[in-house]
């Protein structure tokens, strides 16, 4: 079973952060942890909901994961990229070639590590000069072990296409098809 890694901080955008846990978690093949990056389990969304996160981020061995999840929403991209330790780990997973993905304005903690400069991705429109990237556009885009995606009208698609890597376009497409979405 692969092991994602959703990390929330305070101000995250909790529609884009649910759905692409949920599309994961439909599969059965992939544990996604949910993980605050606060000293508290319980996180505060953009939109003031409360989401309890399964771990704090000083508890997790990073050697265990197969990539990460990072959401956007304001201020929570600024709260995720002021995370020392998140960051440690974003680099150890780019070196291990594992998957770093992020949706809406979070990209931009990859381009800011560096980590996009060869690379073709996406984000919030707001978040384009931030990006240091090959290639910039579109709502959702797979490049080597980065997937991107530019906001939460993305998150579904977001959420089939980490199903379809991780898993397979087949268990993709059978999530797809039992919510009703014609992709």
């Amino acid at each position: 079973m692969k092991k994602i890694y959703a990390f929330l901080a305070q101000g995250f955008e909790e529609t884009e952060a649910l759905m692409v846990i949920d599309l994961m978690r439909r599969s059965h093949t992939i544990d996604v942890v949910t993980v605050s990056v606060t000293d508290e389990l319980m996180v505060e969304s953009s939109h003031k909901v409360n989401i309890k996160a399964d771990k704090l981020i000083k508890d997790i061995n990073f050697d265990e994961g197969n990539g990460i999840f990072l959401p956007g929403g304001i201020p929570g991209t600024p709260n995720l990229e002021a995370c020392d330790m998140l960051k440690q780990a974003i680099l150890k997973y780019y070196k291990e070639g594992k998957y770093l993905t992020a949706i809406c304005a979070a990209p931009s903690i990859y381009s800011h590590l560096g980590l996009l400069k060869d690379k073709r991705a996406t984000c919030h429109g707001s978040f384009e000069k931030e990006m240091d990237c090959k290639e910039y556009g579109g709502s959702v885009v797979t490049d080597g072990q980065f997937v991107t995606a530019n906001g939460l009208g993305a998150a579904l698609e977001m959420g089939l296409e980490m199903v379809s890597i991780l898993d397979s376009e087949e268990k993709a497409g059978s999530i797809a098809e039992a919510i009703h979405f014609n992709r």
